[in-house]
């Protein structure tokens, strides 16, 4: 009878605890995760300058970063956004990042 309360807590625990996955439109691996996918496109012309922001997330207990669009379109000198990508990464569950790439002049 103790293994089986324990197995059922163990599993609810499993369950209920959080994890450091990213979603993605294309799904999500189990196991990894690693996929590039488009955010926003603008009418504005295809610039020859990216800027960059990411955050980290490890066991879903600290995430840290800032993937905003201003502040990746800010650390190029972006004035003019034509798109937006991001790329999204998770092993296990256990490691997450996620990255916006901001394009334009």
């Amino acid at each position: 009878m103790k293994k089986i309360i324990f197995s059922l807590a163990a599993g609810l625990a499993l369950t209920l605890s959080s994890c450091s996955a990213v979603s993605s439109q294309s799904g999500n691996g189990a196991l990894f995760t690693g996929v590039k996918e488009a955010q926003m496109v603008t009418s504005n012309s295809l610039g020859n300058k990216v800027g960059t922001g990411h955050t980290v997330s490890v066991l879903g207990l600290v995430s840290v970063g800032d993937a905003s669009i201003q502040s990746a379109a800010n650390s190029a000198g972006i004035k003019k956004v034509s798109h937006v990508d991001a790329k999204k990464t998770s092993v296990l569950g256990l490691f997450g990042k996620y990255q916006v790439l901001v394009y334009g002049e």
